[in-house]
């Protein structure tokens, strides 16, 4: 069948290692380079053209979405398989359409991820996919038709809070990378173009309920009890 040779795409470099371990106990596989973020991850792919590329949704830099379209232009015969902890059919939906040849979760065992690289490989029409039944199920849904989850819901309503998606990660003990692979789901869901799209279409929906007043001009109330402007015991202007 001839060499096949891969690059690994994972940000956490003990999983890199071992990976390549396992591949490179197949002769016919062969761990052409690795990358650590997408950025690094593009420029190695371009260098080396590998056969396949097994990429982690949730790396450092840009989105996993515009990774794989930047991979496909650097590197058109490159063969795509996406490894992840996540099991969602919005971002599988959304990948698939971007052209990668499979989605696995990294609980498979290393006998169906050597399996599947072979098949993409060699056959051109395959398309390999080890997710959970109820996401192959929800893939033939519309996204509009699903309901949020209530993380994306808590996240939205953060989000609707003004906060960024590195105060949200922190507030949930989240990595920045989740928030947004969460936000692009709620995107897909309720048909938004942006976080305020998103706000806004949730809202109408009843979805959410933002924390903050969120309408335009408006301060928020001051403490029962001290009319704005008016100083508190023990501030400036106070008594002691």
């Amino acid at each position: 069948m001839g060499e096949i040779n891969i690059v690994i795409v994972d940000d956490h470099a003990l999983f890199r290692e071992g990976l390549r371990e396992i591949l490179e106990s197949q002769e016919d596989l062969h761990v052409v380079g690795e990358a650590g973020d997408s950025y690094a991850a593009v420029a190695v792919v371009a260098r080396e053209r590998p056969d396949i590329v097994l990429l982690d949704v949730e790396m450092p830099g840009e989105e996993v979405t515009d990774t794989v379209t930047r991979m496909r232009s650097a590197s058109p015969r490159s063969q795509i398989l996406i490894l992840s902890m996540y099991d969602g059919p919005q971002l599988l939906r959304q990948l698939l359409a971007k052209g990668i040849r499979g989605y696995l979760l990294k609980s498979v065992h290393w006998q169906e991820l050597v399996a599947a690289v072979r098949s993409v490989h060699n056959e051109t029409d395959r398309v390999v996919l080890s997710v959970s039944r109820e996401s192959l199920a929800k893939l033939e849904q519309s996204p509009t038709a699903a309901t949020l989850t209530d993380r994306e819901r808590e996240i939205l309503e953060l989000a609707a809070d003004a906060l960024s998606n590195h105060q949200i990660a922190t507030r949930l003990t989240l990595t920045e990378a989740t928030i947004k692979r969460h936000l692009r789901n709620v995107f897909a869901k309720l048909g938004a173009v942006s976080r305020i799209d998103a706000v806004n279409k949730a809202m109408a929906a009843s979805l959410i309920t933002p924390h903050r007043d969120l309408m335009a001009g408006r301060r928020p109330a001051p403490p029962r009890g001290f009319p704005e402007g008016r100083p508190r015991p023990g501030g400036a202007g106070g008594r002691g």
